[in-house]
C-alpha cells in the first residue's frame, strides 16, 4: 500500500537547475525511487558531476546544458527528453538565482550596493527573467507535452520570501516569487481539467549554492538560524520527502497548493 502511494517508477522527470542544491535533491530522490530523470542546468561541469554521482547509486539520470532564459533552447530540450523517454510526466521548475545583495547586511548594517537607486537595471531584469519568466516558459513547455498524454505533475520552487519582505535579499527576488505563487494557482485553475496538477514548494533558508553558498558561512547563517523555530536552517535532504509526495499518487488530490517547508521561520517572521 505505502509503496503504491509513493510509486514514481518509470516516470519521465525534468528538473531545471538540477545540478546542485534543492534541484539536485529533487533529482536524487526521484532517481532513487525509479524515475527516469533529466537535469537541465547552465552549469555543464556541475551537471556532469551530479549525473555521474547519481548514476553511481544506480539512478537512471542524464543531463542537458540548458539556459532556462533561452526560450528556443528550453523548448528544444523538452522535445529531446520527450523523444528519448516517450513522454514527460513530472517537471520541477526549480531554476532560480539570487539577484544581488539586499539593502541590509546579515549583521544589520545598510548595504549601499543593494539600495534601490544603485541596483543595475540588468540585475533587476535578470532576477525577474530567471525567477519568474523562466517558470512561465518551463510550465508552457511541460503542458505542451503533458496535455496529449492525459496529465502530469508540475512542481515549482517558490520561497517563503514570496510571503514576506527580506531586507538582506536582492530586491527583485520577493516580487518575482510572489508572482510565481499567483501563477501556480492560476495554472492549477486552468490545467486541472487536463489532469495536470500544479503545486509550489516554498522553502525557507536552505544550505545551497545560491548567493555563492553564503549560508555555509557561520556569520551569515546565524541570522537565518535565529528565525527558525527548531534552531537550524534546512539541509537539502529535508526537502526530498515533500518533492516525492507532490510527484506521486500520494499527492493526487493536491493542486494549487503553496507548501511551506521552513522550520517555522515564516511563523516567527510574521
Amino acid at each position: 500500500m505505502l509503496e503504491q502511494m509513493f510509486d514514481v517508477r518509470g516516470q519521465s522527470v525534468i528538473v531545471t537547475g538540477g545540478a546542485s542544491g534543492i534541484g539536485r535533491a529533487y533529482a536524487e530522490i526521484m532517481a532513487a525511487q525509479g524515475a527516469r530523470v533529466c537535469i537541465f542546468d547552465l552549469d555543464q561541469a556541475g551537471t556532469e558531476k551530479t549525473v555521474s554521482e547519481i548514476k553511481a547509486t544506480g539512478g537512471d539520470v542524464w543531463g542537458l546544458t540548458v539556459d532556462v532564459a533561452d526560450r528556443p533552447g528550453l523548448a528544444a530540450a523538452f522535445d529531446e527528453v520527450a523523444e528519448k523517454h516517450g513522454r514527460i510526466d513530472t517537471v520541477y521548475a526549480n531554476a532560480g538565482i539570487d539577484p544581488g545583495p539586499g539593502f541590509m547586511t546579515p549583521t544589520g548594517e545598510r548595504n549601499p550596493d543593494g539600495a534601490i537607486e544603485n541596483i543595475p537595471d540588468e540585475q533587476w531584469d535578470r532576477g525577474i527573467e530567471i525567477n519568474l519568466t523562466s517558470v512561465y516558459s518551463t510550465v508552457k513547455n511541460a503542458v505542451r507535452h503533458m496535455k496529449p498524454n492525459g496529465g502530469g505533475q508540475i512542481i515549482v520552487t517558490s520561497s517563503i520570501a514570496s510571503e514576506i519582505n527580506e531586507s538582506i535579499v536582492g530586491t527583485s527576488y520577493m516580487p518575482a516569487k510572489a508572482a510565481v505563487n499567483h501563477f501556480v494557482r492560476h495554472m492549477a485553475m486552468e490545467l486541472g481539467a487536463y489532469g495536470i496538477r500544479v503545486n509550489a514548494i516554498l522553502p525557507g533558508p536552505f544550505i545551497t549554492n545560491i548567493a555563492g553558498g553564503r549560508l555555509r558561512n557561520k556569520e551569515d547563517r546565524a541570522a537565518f538560524e535565529a528565525q527558525s523555530l527548531i534552531g537550524r536552517i534546512g539541509d537539502v535532504e529535508d526537502i526530498k520527502g515533500l518533492a516525492l509526495l507532490l510527484a506521486s499518487p500520494a499527492g493526487s488530490y493536491m493542486t494549487g497548493s503553496l507548501v511551506v517547508i521552513d522550520g517555522g521561520s515564516l511563523i516567527r517572521m510574521t
